[in-house]
């Protein structure tokens, strides 16, 4: 069973190389076509989130959020989620650390 685990693992990843190199000959945008996640910083007071796919968890310290490819987690204090559509959010707060899982 692990074998094909491993080689689903690699099959997937060959075509997602094959996805970006026609992205970048073609000159677009990766986050948009390949449906990546997005993150912008202001400072460690604001962030920007495009392309997630939910909250898995939100407290006053830590959210959680699903990707399509990954999670990524922001923690800090005092975090809010001051406004959120399907598509992108802004999260507010001190932020001391982003992770990518």
């Amino acid at each position: 069973m692990k074998k094909n685990n491993d080689r689903n693992r690699k099959t997937e990843s060959k075509i997602e190389s094959k996805k970006e190199a026609l992205l970048d000959t073609l000159k677009l945008p990766k986050d948009i076509c390949m449906g990546a996640l997005k993150v912008t910083l202001t400072g460690n007071r604001e962030a920007w989130i495009e392309n997630y796919r939910g909250i898995l968890e939100y407290t006053e310290s830590l959210i959680l959020l699903q990707g399509k490819t990954c999670q990524v987690s922001f923690e800090g204090t005092r975090l809010s989620i001051d406004y959120y559509t399907n598509e992108d959010m802004k999260i507010s707060g001190c932020i001391s650390c982003i992770k990518y899982i």
